[in-house]
């Protein structure tokens, strides 16, 4: 282990024990002297550990107290921010995260698909329903449709993996910016066959309507979440 990425090794682990219950939820994780001789190594490493776990909403460093660890049984998401699903499980540590895709294929638009696209209905559009599974729970469903004339091939290995990775490594689409509207709404026939509900009736939806560089439309996408394993969250300075 190289001492310039030996304190992400160090994050990993110890995510990984808050996650695992190791660390629970709201017990103040062994201070940095303790922490150094247990992973033999410096204070400097902790820190720089620490700070990264605190980055990342594991912690929340308590002056004097030390680091109190955070309830990661809910997964947070940046409601500002435009990134994809692999992107933010990556930068979240978690693992046993599968994506299964439901439904694929082109489609003609209907009038509710095209009015979301600003587009005319009849257009070729790509329907893409997949089901992310998280420790064995089935607790988003995201419904996406992409416009052929801006996306002209893809693929459902490409939707099991990452679509923003191809779209941007491969088609080198300019995607820039998003308007993203979130409501609750009754669960649907779709969401009750897709997701393991449990007990609730309602599911948390954030729409994103995503553009391109020159302000084109081209993606159009439903996140169904369900109720209790998420909470959403940004950022916000006040101007002075």
């Amino acid at each position: 282990m190289t001492k310039s990425n030996k304190y992400k090794q160090i994050f990993e682990d110890l995510s990984k024990k808050i996650q695992d219950g190791t660390y629970t939820a709201n017990s103040i994780l062994p201070s940095e002297n303790e922490l150094s001789v247990i992973y033999a190594t410096s204070r400097e490493t902790i820190r720089k550990a620490l700070t990264l776990l605190a980055q990342k909403g594991f912690i929340q460093k308590l002056r004097g107290k030390g680091s109190l660890v955070l309830d990661v049984s809910r997964m947070s998401f940046p409601i500002s921010g435009l990134v994809s699903f692999k992107e933010l499980q990556t930068s979240m540590g978690r693992d046993q995260i599968e994506t299964y895709v439901h439904e694929f294929g082109l489609m003609r638009a209907d009038d509710q698909v095209a009015s979301q696209l600003e587009t005319s209905a009849k257009e070729e559009v790509w329907k893409v329903v997949r089901s992310r599974q998280i420790s064995g729970e089935r607790i988003i469903l995201d419904k996406s449709y992409f416009l052929k004339e801006q996306v002209p091939f893809l693929t459902k290995e490409i939707c099991e993996n990452s679509i923003y990775e191809y779209l941007e490594g491969e088609l080198e689409l300019p995607i820039d910016f998003a308007k993203k509207e979130i409501v609750v709404e009754e669960c649907t026939d779709e969401d009750r066959e897709y997701l393991d509900l449990d007990k609730y009736d309602h599911v948390v939806v954030v729409k994103n309507f995503v553009h391109l560089k020159d302000a084109t439309l081209f993606e159009y996408t439903e996140s169904r979440h369900r109720l209790d394993m998420f909470r959403f969250v940004d950022f916000a300075r006040r101007k002075h």
